[in-house]
């Protein structure tokens, strides 16, 4: 998007297994502000085993710990039978639509569903495989960072390129839910630009809208935020996800952002021209009279502008002046 940054409302279990959730959470979307809704295309068994033993349990101090991935994913997983009409109520609504699939039987199933961008999930980084097969479809690259290492970026930037896609853009993340502030490092994204020559942008799960706006400040140009109808409704989600009026708060935030961070601009414009008549200048300051000696007394800077520019003020001093000047004249050499 030109000149404007891409704003993303992710639906993810958003929709607490109900299509018509799912589909007013759209609408709620586009009034909100947003650019874009995202789904996210996995069922439990795309993802995991259902296993229940230590490997396959959540205790990593989030919201779901105690529960079996398998179950989690199970509970949190947008039916496939349900995309085709999100896709079409999204459209109606001006939204642009995609998912992150996470497996390759996903990308072709979004793949006839018209998907127009490919969002790598931040865990799915190192599955090289289903980059290289998302990225094949020559459709625009969304990479969350999340857990991965400089090397990780570098290989899934590589995938990319290998099957001939260059249009990609890498997300700073925190996988945590929610993230801590002091853990958002939104620093890094210039220097995911600098570093691998990408596009960068922030997928956030800090809570509040205020870290979007600065990321925009730092170069941001994808702002990816979870959001939901409303957190009443619960769901493994609703405590980190913003609803409409927080949603459209963060949005009226980035535009505002936008229009502050302008260009780098030293035009002289008519507005600035005018603005000019109240700086600093030269004026006489006394009654003088001719013969008189140019002091400091009786000329000095001064506001407004319409008099000689102050940066010759030390070598008029000593000058006589060949003519009666009276107080409040701008200085002007002719006087000398």
């Amino acid at each position: 998007m030109k000149n404007k940054t891409f704003i993303i409302a992710e639906l993810s279990a958003n929709h607490n297994g109900d299509i018509n959730v799912a589909l007013e959470t759209i609408r709620a979307a586009k009034r909100s502000g947003a650019d874009a809704i995202k789904l996210q295309t996995y069922t439990a068994d795309t993802l995991t085993i259902d296993c229940k033993n230590e490997y396959f349990q959540i205790n990593h101090g989030t919201a779901w710990d105690g529960e079996y991935l398998y179950d989690l994913y199970k509970r949190a997983f947008t039916p496939w039978e349900w995309h085709e009409e999100i896709f079409k109520v999204a459209n109606e609504e001006g939204l642009i639509c995609f998912s992150s699939p996470f497996d390759s039987t996903a990308v072709d199933f979004l793949e006839k569903l018209d998907s127009p961008i490919y969002k790598i999930a931040s865990f799915e980084i190192q599955d090289i495989p289903l980059i290289e097969y998302a990225a094949s479809k020559g459709k625009p690259m969304i990479i969350s960072t999340g857990i991965a290492e400089i090397n990780d970026i570098e290989l899934a930037i590589e995938a990319c390129k290998k099957v001939g896609n260059t249009d990609i853009t890498i997300l700073k993340c925190t996988s945590a839910y929610p993230a801590d502030p002091k853990d958002a490092n939104l620093l890094t994204i210039p220097d995911i630009v600098n570093r691998f020559g990408v596009k960068s942008g922030l997928s956030d799960h800090t809570l509040g809208t205020q870290a979007p706006a600065i990321a925009v400040a730092m170069g941001a140009s994808v702002i990816e935020k979870h959001f939901i109808l409303d957190k009443s409704i619960g769901g493994p989600d609703a405590h980190f996800s913003l609803d409409e009026k927080e949603f459209k708060q963060m949005v009226g935030a980035v535009r505002l952002t936008e229009k502050l961070m302008g260009k780098a601009d030293y035009e002289m414009t008519e507005k600035k021209k005018k603005s000019r008549q109240f700086s600093r200048s030269l004026f006489v300051v006394e009654d003088v009279k001719k013969g008189d000696v140019l002091t400091k007394e009786n000329v000095r800077s001064i506001r407004p502008g319409f008099g000689m520019h102050p940066m010759y003020f030390s070598e008029l001093i000593g000058k006589k002046f060949k003519k009666d000047i009276k107080r409040g004249t701008p200085m002007n050499l002719d006087y000398i």
